[in-house]
């Protein structure tokens, strides 16, 4: 690792031993059901925590990020996941394509939408619009096998607003509008509900031309603010 990196984990170590609450742990593990181990530390401690630990440190680069990121996706307790996602977040903009091959990494491994979402909306979604190449990988990752990479080429655009590109997004509606998994549906929604704040009427026009090639949950997600 990079000798920031090194450091990061050292000192998040230390942080993360000294606030654990195992009384906390095991309703935090239920609500995950049962998917990954937590040290109990509630999130707004967490995320105290966190600023703490790189209080006076460098700004990272890539390698940083992305030994930081491994780093922590190699821990087996949750809250150092999340402490991963903060800091790409965080940093994306120090970021280049390259580290995109990492983030898929990630967003296949201990997949749930906890961290899936974050991923793919704040730091997958802010390397493409930053580097418009990229969009021909979300192309190929949205009729991925993988639901979950899947998710964040739908979800990848969410924070977009008004610089969404529509036909991208309903392209990739319709890609997957027969899917049968829950968080591919969910997805599909939800995007088209962001979207809709922003332009109700090509969302309106979209389900009206398309609507019925949409699961119930899907449209329904997408209706919640028209």
């Amino acid at each position: 690792m990079t000798p920031l990196a090194t450091t990061v984990l050292s000192r998040l170590t230390v942080a993360y031993a000294g606030a654990a609450d195992p009384g906390k742990a095991p309703a935090m593990r239920a609500y995950m059901r049962g998917q990954f181990d937590f040290l109990g530390i509630p999130s707004l401690r967490r995320l105290s925590l966190d600023r703490q630990v790189l209080a006076g440190l460098d700004r990272p680069d890539e390698l940083d990020l992305r030994d930081v990121a491994l780093a922590c996706w190699q821990r087996p307790e949750r809250e150092y996941q999340y402490f991963a996602c903060g800091w790409l977040r965080r940093h994306v903009r120090r970021a280049t394509p390259e580290l995109l091959p990492m983030l898929r990494r990630l967003v296949t491994t201990k997949s749930w939408w906890d961290t899936v979402d974050t991923l793919a909306s704040d730091t997958v979604g802010a390397l493409v619009r930053d580097n418009p190449a990229l969009v021909s990988t979300m192309d190929g990752w949205v009729l991925d096998d993988d639901i979950w990479v899947v998710r964040t080429a739908i979800l990848h655009q969410l924070t977009y607003k008004q610089g969404t590109d529509s036909d991208r997004l309903f392209r990739y509606c319709l890609a997957q509008a027969g899917h049968r998994d829950f968080f591919i549906r969910k997805a599909i929604g939800w995007a088209l509900r962001q979207y809709s704040a922003s332009d109700p009427d090509a969302v309106r026009g979209f389900l009206a031309r398309h609507g019925d090639r949409l699961s119930p949950l899907s449209v329904r997600e997408a209706s919640r603010h028209l």
